[in-house]
């Protein structure tokens, strides 16, 4: 009955809450992580995200200390999680406004008084322009995206790390209180199994929706874009309790 329970829970908990997903969905859009990367850095925070309210129970349960003790700790870690999410959220979007402004494209008069092969035209003398970009100088068009914050999937896995699973506390302290550890064990395992699989779900079905959307005119935006959504999902958190 307590493992039914705790799988329905960890499905709600986990649908509920955008921050379980949304950051994995815009960061692995904006940044072009491959599927594979997508889905371990999503995995590996949520196992963080899953352990460590697991690891505070179990202490708790040997201590002794009573479960609203415990869940007055999980709602700080929550408190500074999403306070972690909101500054990530605003220094991503500011890297990424700098990017897009950077890349903005314009054109200068260039006066040629050398002999300027083009492929499609004859010799010429005449002054033209180019269109250019200000990025690194001689950056190719398509940078590697993992240049500039190659420390986001560690930052998101401290951030999920700090943030607690609110229901998982009093659903493994209950059997636990009952000296049925296997019985906590199971549920917790549960609880962690269906949280990971919702997360998943949901990342990859976000996925494949942006992916038939075109952002071709706001491309060199998704950076900020992200950083936007990310900010706007610890907000969210902080003053909407979601």
């Amino acid at each position: 009955m307590i493992a039914g329970t705790a799988a329905g829970l960890g499905l709600f908990h986990t649908a509920i809450g955008p921050d379980h997903y949304l950051p994995f969905i815009v960061i692995a859009r904006a940044r072009r992580w491959s599927k594979t990367k997508t889905v371990v850095i999503t995995l590996l925070s949520g196992l963080g995200h899953i352990l460590s309210s697991v690891a505070i129970g179990l202490v708790g349960i040997a201590l002794g200390i009573a479960v609203t003790r415990l869940e007055w700790v999980e709602s700080v870690r929550g408190d500074l999680a999403a306070w972690l999410l909101i500054a990530f959220g605003l220094a991503y979007t500011a890297w990424g406004l700098r990017r897009a402004f950077r890349q903005n494209s314009h054109s200068h008069p260039h006066p040629h008084l050398s002999f300027h092969q083009h492929p499609d035209l004859a010799r010429s003398r005449e002054s033209h322009s180019h269109e250019h970009v200000h990025e690194n100088e001689h950056a190719h068009p398509h940078v590697e995206e993992g240049q500039g914050f190659q420390l986001t999937p560690w930052v998101l896995f401290t951030i999920f790390v700090f943030g607690p699973c609110e229901p998982l506390i009093p659903l493994v302290m209950y059997p636990a209180a009952k000296h049925h550890i296997a019985g906590a064990m199971l549920v917790a395992a549960v609880f962690g199994l269906v949280t990971l699989a919702t997360m998943m779900a949901a990342v990859l079905l976000g996925l494949y929706g942006l992916s038939l959307v075109s952002f071709t005119r706001i491309e060199r935006y998704s950076h900020a874009l992200a950083g936007a959504a990310i900010l706007l999902c610890g907000l969210s958190i902080v003053f909407l309790g979601l």
